[in-house]
């Protein structure tokens, strides 16, 4: 598979006036209301703000997880709104990995097993191998037989964050990582979510609640009502 991962200072990420509308009981509800950003490569980013507010559905929209039903998605240079359903689970195999708030393993796979499945998808001979690698590297290397049920909710994270990881993704993206967690176990999850984003070079996006976490992002956007509210970018940061 060619390097997508690109030039440093590249934009990965680019939404034009993108907008989201959904029918809802009443009428059409105005998820997001014409969201213009872009996003670097290698950045972190932390998309913040109250429930309701569009931060899961704006991350789903850079994921091509929703269609935006107004202005342009890109990813990579793609134009999401312009790819077949097809397509677009083929572009995420090969560009992005997701994580999300509960866990979503395959309850029937083995740790090893969820970690190997989107490598086996992409044709990757060495699925196996390349999961026991990352599952070890996220301390799990005791748990590789273990099913879902016989893991806590902080081990279930880490095979989580081990199959987003293993296809060498160029964006990753996270939708509350720590939300089901305890304390402890949530900044251990925080620790490997950056140290991926570092040991791959990739672009991270992550939706939280939680200010320690925002405050570790290069770039954190608050969104309220469905729009960009504020932007604060780190000290030594370019913006």
């Amino acid at each position: 598979m060619r390097d997508t991962h690109g030039e440093a200072g590249e934009t990965v990420l680019a939404l034009e006036d993108a907008r989201l509308t959904l029918a809802g009981n009443a009428g059409p509800v105005e998820v997001l209301r014409g969201i213009t950003l872009q996003v670097k490569r290698g950045e972190s980013l932390a998309l913040i703000g109250p429930s309701g507010s569009g931060k899961s559905s704006l991350l789903m929209l850079m994921g091509g997880l929703e269609r935006a039903t107004g202005g342009r998605v890109q990813a990579l240079g793609h134009d999401l709104s312009a790819m077949g359903e097809d397509q677009l689970a083929r572009f995420r195999r090969g560009n992005m990995g997701i994580v999300f708030q509960s866990f979503h393993l395959v309850p029937t796979m083995t740790a090893l097993e969820n970690v190997a499945l989107p490598l086996e998808l992409a044709g990757m001979r060495d699925a196996f191998e390349r999961a026991e690698a990352e599952l070890r590297a996220v301390g799990l290397g005791a748990r590789l037989g273990h099913y879902p049920a016989q893991m806590s909710g902080g081990e279930q994270q880490r095979v989580a964050l081990a199959r987003a990881a293993a296809p060498r993704p160029a964006i990753l993206l996270a939708d509350e990582p720590t939300g089901n967690l305890d304390a402890a176990n949530g900044a251990a999850i925080m620790d490997l979510l950056f140290g991926l984003r570092d040991r791959h070079g990739a672009t991270l996006v992550l939706v939280t609640h939680a200010p320690d976490l925002a405050a570790r992002c290069d770039r954190v956007v608050r969104l309220a009502d469905g729009s960009v509210a504020g932007e604060d970018v780190r000290a030594g940061v370019p913006a």
